[in-house]
């Protein structure tokens, strides 16, 4: 579509939105960090037209709108949505922890004196109780679901295998030095419901199950990991899975639904990211058609990073990494069930729980696939991002039709 300059002050307007376009680009790169608003680009783009004159040409693109395109697609090239969601976060004030804080710089001398002194506080005085105290939680686990799976299937297996579950939970959570702000507990999963909580690390396990016991669906891991579910699979009818087997999901649907019957279930329906966004949930928990109580997860990071980057630590390292951080400091609520509409397909249904997750931790609600940090990106994914931005740009028919006529 051409584009016509009416006159001397629209040439003005677009020559002064371009200069401002390259102040913020120089500041960008100079400082290193991108300041971005939380919109979507369809209502950044519409307050952007709504503060200018409408031009004389049928359409609402303009000239000065390729600068705003472009500053969006600078920042997605430094930042994107997605990749920033599996690093730690970044905060805005030091904890006196390098591992979250990648640019260190010195700035005095008493900063470096408290630095050191937390160095001895954590690694001489906690890391040494933290791990043993751990040590006992996770040996008391494997042999006390060892010893509770080897009993018959009465209601006395049952009733052990969750005290040995929440007892051993709270030692390790001792050993983490978690100090958890439960909300809302009248909302909190009846035996038959459906748990589902964003997810950021496996110590969410320790967070919920310290407030109750569930029969967790999840996928299967090795190493320390391993050991521990094939000593809780014992005691409980936990659901381990591999997630690149189509059958294995096939199965875990039908024993999903005839666990729920028995007693309360948790599971992750997205992907670990670093608590500062919700991604997209899987389906296969929500068309099941029971009632789902959504749980929401707030960690503070000023305390410690509790993101699991399992790409570049291993369970132990990252244990370790916990237990010299300097506490575990996360609240937890609990919203009220929610229930699949009429005419609402898994999909949606899921969609809805996410957002009601994210607004309530604070969280940002992403429909990105968490697949996608190992994955490539589908070509149907950019196929959708190059219709959103051909609408933007080019506008509904009608505006072009109206144009055409003209």
């Amino acid at each position: 579509r051409p584009i016509f300059l009416d006159n001397q002050a629209d040439l003005q307007t677009d020559s002064y939105q371009m200069i401002q376009f390259y102040f913020i680009s120089a500041s960008v790169c100079l400082s290193g960090l991108i300041q971005r608003g939380n919109g979507s680009m369809e209502k950044e783009l519409e307050e952007l037209r709504r503060s200018r004159p409408k031009p004389p040409v049928g359409g609402d693109f303009t000239l000065s709108d390729c600068f705003y395109f472009t500053r969006r697609g600078i920042e997605s090239i430094v930042e994107d949505e997605v990749t920033q969601r599996f690093t730690s976060e970044e905060l805005v004030s030091w904890n006196l922890l390098t591992r979250t804080n990648n640019d260190f710089q010195y700035i005095s001398l008493k900063l470096t004196l408290v630095y050191g002194l937390g160095i001895v506080v954590r690694y001489c005085i906690l890391a040494p109780l933290r791990i043993t105290l751990a040590c006992i939680g996770l040996s008391w686990l494997v042999i006390g679901t060892s010893a509770v799976g080897l009993l018959p299937n009465w209601k006395i297996k049952l009733w052990l295998s969750e005290w040995v579950h929440i007892m051993c939970y709270r030692i390790c959570a001792r050993g983490l030095s978690a100090t958890v702000h439960y909300h809302n507990r009248e909302n909190k999963p009846k035996k038959g419901g459906i748990c589902v909580a964003n997810h950021t690390s496996p110590i969410d396990v320790v967070i919920l199950c310290n407030d109750g016991g569930y029969a967790m669906v999840g996928q299967v891991h090795g190493g320390l990991m391993g050991v521990v579910q094939r000593a809780m699979v014992r005691a409980c009818p936990h659901i381990w899975f591999e997630r690149s087997e189509m059958k294995d999901r096939h199965l875990v649907t039908k024993r999903f639904a005839q666990s729920i019957c028995s007693r309360s279930c948790l599971i992750f329906a997205g992907t670990c990211v670093n608590n500062t966004s919700v991604m997209m949930f899987k389906k296969g928990s929500f068309e099941i058609g029971t009632t789902i109580h959504p749980v929401a997860i707030k960690y503070d990071p000023k305390f410690g990073d509790a993101f699991w980057n399992s790409s570049k630590y291993s369970m132990v390292s990252y244990l370790l990494r916990m237990m010299t951080s300097w506490a575990l400091v996360c609240n937890v609520w609990y919203l009220p069930a929610m229930h699949q509409q009429d005419g609402e397909d898994a999909v949606q249904f899921a969609n809805r729980v996410k957002s009601a997750i994210a607004h309530q931790g604070g969280l940002v609600d992403l429909q990105w696939d968490g697949g996608l940090k190992r994955a490539k990106v589908k070509e149907t994914f950019k196929e959708q991002q190059q219709k959103k931005y051909s609408s933007m740009v080019v506008g509904d028919d009608s505006s072009s039709s109206s144009s055409s006529s003209d």
